[in-house]
């Protein structure tokens, strides 16, 4: 595997050399002391090689729900024509929008590469190694996002709905499982569920919670058959998850596939 074709999993694929860059020295200002700014609330985290200094789109009417989505390898919340952008298009007004920032690692897929990760990866095999304690850790960050927003915007954790794409999808189907809290859905893109093998023990919570996994079916870096995979486990012991297929599409998005994830959301985070 080249290091180009997994250093950028971003929403557009279009990043330049220089924005690979920029988006990295961005890591690294934030990586051991992040701010987020809230509807006014400033709060901080320490967190040994991890970010949570997000992009944040407010809502532009009284808000009563919230997407934290997380982006792919390589990607950053900031990204133009992101992820940030692409839920901003899709959501209600009374939708909140957060998009953190995993803070540059070295990724042992990428000869030891640093770039914005959430948890290390070790191989493109299914059966492969998995970084445990880097995706328990990951998840405990995902919560504490969670749980700062139902203490700052007092939305509760119901309204609250979890996605990602790739790597960030994979981290987001994992918190969901392994929070307290019910949870209002996740958006599963183009990703794998993490330890597998450890569900569905590992499942202590939200197996009602609604899933949509989307997946292209032309995906050379994670392969259908990882989300074909990943849906027969979570069938297994979650009662309420769809996986959607598309035609030609690689490790990308497509506008059929937002489509589907703005209804998806009007389904999960309803007018109240």
């Amino acid at each position: 595997m080249k290091f180009v074709d997994i250093s950028m999993d971003s929403h557009n694929h279009k990043s330049s050399a220089v924005q690979k860059l920029a988006l990295t020295q961005i890591g690294l200002i934030f990586s051991l002391f992040s701010v987020i700014n809230c509807s006014n609330n400033t709060f901080a985290y320490t967190v040994a090689n991890m970010s949570i200094n997000p992009v944040v789109i407010s809502s532009s009417v009284k808000q009563t729900a919230t997407v934290i989505f997380l982006h792919g390898l390589g990607d950053s919340g900031y990204s133009i024509n992101g992820w940030a952008e692409a839920m901003t298009q899709i959501r209600q007004p009374y939708v909140k929008v957060i998009c953190p920032s995993a803070s540059p690692m070295p990724v042992s897929l990428n000869q030891g590469f640093r770039m914005p990760s959430w948890f290390d990866l070790f191989t493109l095999d299914e059966s492969g190694p998995e970084d445990e304690n880097g995706i328990k850790e990951a998840a405990k960050l995902v919560h504490s996002i969670i749980d700062r927003e139902i203490e700052t915007s007092n939305i509760p954790s119901s309204r609250i709905a979890l996605g990602g794409f790739s790597q960030g999808g994979a981290l987001a189907l994992y918190s969901a499982f392994t929070y307290n809290k019910p949870l209002a859905g996740v958006m599963a893109l183009s990703c794998w569920i993490p330890l597998h093998k450890t569900f569905p023990a590992a499942a202590i919570s939200n197996k009602d919670m609604p899933i949509i996994q989307c997946h292209g079916d032309c995906d050379p870096i994670v392969p259908l058959k990882w989300g074909q995979l990943t849906a027969s486990i979570l069938k297994s012991f979650a009662k309420n998850t769809e996986l959607k297929t598309y035609r030609g599409l690689m490790h990308s998005s497509s506008d059929m596939e937002l489509k589907d994830l703005k209804k998806f959301l009007e389904t999960v985070l309803p007018p109240v």
